[in-house]
């Protein structure tokens, strides 16, 4: 599966092909015969199957984000720590930020020693013309952000939106910068393939194939030079591939699902194999079309969730590395613990297909010789549909597929590319599909993500900023405004309770497991990883902190 915002915000590129990637052997290896590597060079590796050369940062189906080599390039305002996100950001090409009016201003003070890739002086000019935009370009505006004034003064942007920005602040803030004068001559950014990148960031795309980009350091980033000299990431065909690069050391960093990842990777080199997976306040779980027929009924998707087996799904498709989801808000639990609703508090997902059956006869639905249908006298059926490769999210389906079953639904498995996957989930062209959501400081976000009617859009029309279900509900649109425009900690409460009132209701996603944004790594040839200890960044090399750990890893020896 994929992160959230992998960049999985943002998943993406094409799967599928029978060539041999670079740097994938047929070998687990043996712990102690993993190779050195290259002095200076980090092997990364995602398991995305090959890639079309595009290194446009905004879009979610670019190499560049697939991979999330876009993080080494272009740069953020603010960095902002994905696993501390109620902490106050490190100042990056802003060197100061104030917020005011309720979060409906923002000035920023923009750094004055960065320099473009390619020589330029970077300015405040290049930061209000990115705003400018991703103003003017919706397909841009990811997080449907409603920019308004942006004026430029001296060294000093000024941002201000109608509305309070509470719940936006470290999306405006972590919004990739791109230079004027590169794409100010851009006919149409929403499409552009950005093959030559230019960017602040301590690296350059030295060279692009479909299987491995490599970037290389340059030495005149603005700040402390990294220590890693050259970045080659590695696009594997599917999470086994992925797995063996991880277990034998030809590849040093990855997010990719491992079952039995003790066996398979850990006591490969017990010393050096590492994984961190800390958990967000996001999910991972079965979203419905509720565009499409039978999937708009309420009924029929709170039947699917009584008999979703999330236990498991949690020991067989997830091996027991990811939270399982207990609350029936969603919401994971410990670090949700605080936001549950006073009504749901210890009310906990269980298996009950008596409860499944009684929704559906009391809406209309017939269940008779194990064929269900619906109100019409039209059987029921249903497509899941996931990327091939993925086989934690595949191995959910298949479970989810029998579980259905029990109430009479003819269910079938259907894979796809990324890229087709990416595509027929912004469009609407799927009935259910496993999918993470956002996370964030608060459950607003995963919330947001799934229900908000402002990031509606009719199916064929992409929505890649969320709301991939078409679900409509004005109850819980108002209740995402209330939140986000609160002035008091109880408005917001009183808001986000209405929100877990129809999550539990009207089940737009049924959860299946709480979203950790972690990946596995080696410290045998970099140390300085962030840790449970040193918590300092999620380590995903999808993550807008993928560049913070690169500039904090230091040579082993």
């Amino acid at each position: 599966m994929r992160v959230p915002a992998r960049t999985r915000a943002a998943a993406a590129a094409a799967l599928s092909t029978t060539v041999l990637l670079a740097g994938c052997s047929a070998g687990a290896g043996q712990a102690g015969t993993q190779p050195k590597g290259e002095k200076g060079v980090l092997t990364v590796g995602m398991p995305n199957g090959p890639q079309t050369n595009n290194s446009n940062p905004f879009l979610g189906t670019s190499a560049g984000t697939s991979l999330g080599y876009r993080h080494m390039i272009y740069e953020p305002l603010v960095m902002v720590n994905g696993v501390r996100p109620a902490e106050k950001g490190t100042p990056w090409l802003a060197s100061e930020w104030k917020w005011s009016d309720n979060y409906r201003k923002l000035t920023l003070t923009v750094q004055s020693g960065p320099t473009w890739s390619d020589g330029e002086k970077f300015t405040a000019e290049d930061v209000a013309f990115t705003f400018e935009l991703i103003k003017k370009n919706e397909a841009l505006n990811l997080h449907a952000v409603p920019f308004d004034g942006i004026s430029l003064k001296g060294d000093t942007v000024e941002l201000t939106f109608p509305e309070s920005q509470f719940v936006n602040q470290s999306k405006i803030l972590t919004t990739f910068i791109v230079p004027k004068h590169i794409w100010s001559k851009v006919k149409n950014p929403e499409t552009w393939p950005n093959k030559k990148p230019v960017g602040t960031g301590p690296y350059t795309l030295k060279s692009f194939t479909p299987q491995t980009i490599t970037l290389a350091a340059r030495d005149t980033y603005w700040q402390e030079e990294p220590k890693v000299k050259e970045l080659r990431y590695t696009s594997y065909n599917d999470n086994n591939a992925q797995t063996t690069a991880l277990a034998n050391g030809s590849c040093e960093w990855s997010f990719v699902f491992t079952p039995d990842y003790k066996k398979i990777y850990v006591a490969k080199d017990p010393k050096h194999n590492k994984l961190w997976f800390p958990s967000g306040l996001g999910v991972h779980g079965l979203w419905f079309n509720t565009a499409k027929k039978p999937f708009d009924d309420p009924a029929l998707r709170r039947a699917i969730n009584h008999v979703i087996d999330r236990e498991a799904i949690h020991v067989r498709a997830q091996a027991t590395l990811y939270p399982k989801i207990e609350s029936v808000t969603g919401i994971p639990l410990p670090a949700g613990e605080p936001f549950i609703a006073p009504e749901y508090r210890g009310k906990k997902q269980t298996v009950n297909v008596e409860a499944a059956k009684k929704e559906l006869k009391k809406a209309g639905y017939t269940l008779s010789g194990g064929v269900l249908k619906d109100p019409s006298g039209k059987p029921v059926t249903m497509t899941l549909t996931d990327p091939a490769g993925w086989s934690d999210y595949l191995t959910g389906l298949s479970i989810i597929k029998d579980n259905v079953k029990q109430i009479g639904i003819e269910a079938k498995v259907r894979t796809q590319t990324v890229d087709a996957w990416t595509t027929a989930v912004n469009e609407g062209n799927f009935d259910a599909t496993l999918r993470w959501t956002n996370s964030g400081a608060t459950p607003y976000d995963m919330y947001q993500n799934v229900m908000d009617g402002e990031l509606y859009q009719p199916l064929g029309k992409a929505s890649p900023g969320g709301n991939f279900g078409r679900f409509r509900n004005e109850d819980a649109t108002k209740a995402l405004k209330e939140y986000a425009n609160a002035d008091d900690e109880a408005t917001r409460a009183e808001a986000l309770n209405e929100l877990q009132r129809i999550m539990v209701e009207e089940v737009p996603l049924a959860a299946t497991a709480a979203a950790p944004i972690g990946a596995e790594y080696t410290t045998r040839n970099w140390v300085g990883w962030p840790s449970e200890d040193d918590p300092y960044a999620p380590p995903q090399p999808t993550q807008p902190n993928a560049l913070d750990v690169v500039l904090h890893l230091r040579p082993a020896s």
